[in-house]
């Protein structure tokens, strides 16, 4: 295992990935983005069109197709049967569609396993997602857990999407992320919250760099107390 492991855990568009990757830029760790998988299966279902409500499809999936996860400059490459899938995995539809995945008991308990499995392959790791904290790494160093207005989380979204040319409305941006809220928090297994030893930073009113700077405090603070 890591030697250093750092989870960031939150709702969608609270800065999670953003955030985890420039601070383990900052501190010369590797970046392991959880949703990144589950957008990757949900990606190889859609493609196969299975039905997303029949867990038992889901889970052929991922068994029957190879799917592989690295660091690469601060960036986790994506391949599906040696194939790049790093940007295709971010399109609207598997958004709106990875809930599938992500409520799926099985999906959940297998993705934990690779997620473990990658951070044994690395000396430090920053790994954001919605249950790093909790089910993934409960002995991890530090724990974060982000949140965020409802509406400046919508706004986030859309102008990511917006930047990419991938036309939404604000209003379908916001409900989307309302929905995935709804689902994550109800599932059986790895609902979102906060762990009880996490430290919560709302992103409301802060820029990506004062989150990244917020943690930075803490993660030298937890460290140095340590050593």
């Amino acid at each position: 295992m890591a030697e250093l492991i750092i989870t960031i855990d939150g709702p969608a568009a609270s800065g999670k990935s953003t955030v985890a990757r420039l601070l383990a830029q900052r501190i010369g760790a590797s970046f392991l983005d959880t949703g990144a998988m589950y957008r990757a299966v949900t990606f190889a279902a859609l493609q196969a069109e299975v039905n997303l409500n029949e867990e038992e499809q889901l889970l052929r999936i991922l068994e029957e197709r190879t799917f592989h996860f690295e660091d690469d400059d601060g960036i986790m490459k994506v391949r599906i049967d040696g194939v790049d899938v790093t940007e295709q995995i971010r399109d609207p539809e598997v958004t709106e569609h990875a809930r599938f995945a992500a409520s799926s008991p099985s999906i959940r308990l297998k993705l934990v396993q690779l997620q473990q499995q990658y951070a044994q392959r690395y000396r430090n790791v920053v790994t954001e997602g919605r249950d790093q904290g909790t089910i993934a790494f409960p002995k991890a160093d530090v724990k974060f857990f982000l949140t965020a207005d409802v509406d400046v989380r919508a706004q986030r979204r859309h102008s990511e999407l917006s930047s990419k040319g991938k036309s939404d409305t604000l209003e379908g941006v916001k409900k989307a992320i309302v929905n995935r809220d709804a689902s994550d928090e109800n599932r059986k297994m790895g609902p979102l919250k906060p762990d009880a030893d996490a430290i919560v930073v709302d992103t409301t009113n802060l820029d990506v760099q004062q989150v990244v700077d917020t943690l930075l405090y803490y993660v030298e603070q937890k460290c140095s107390k340590k050593d």
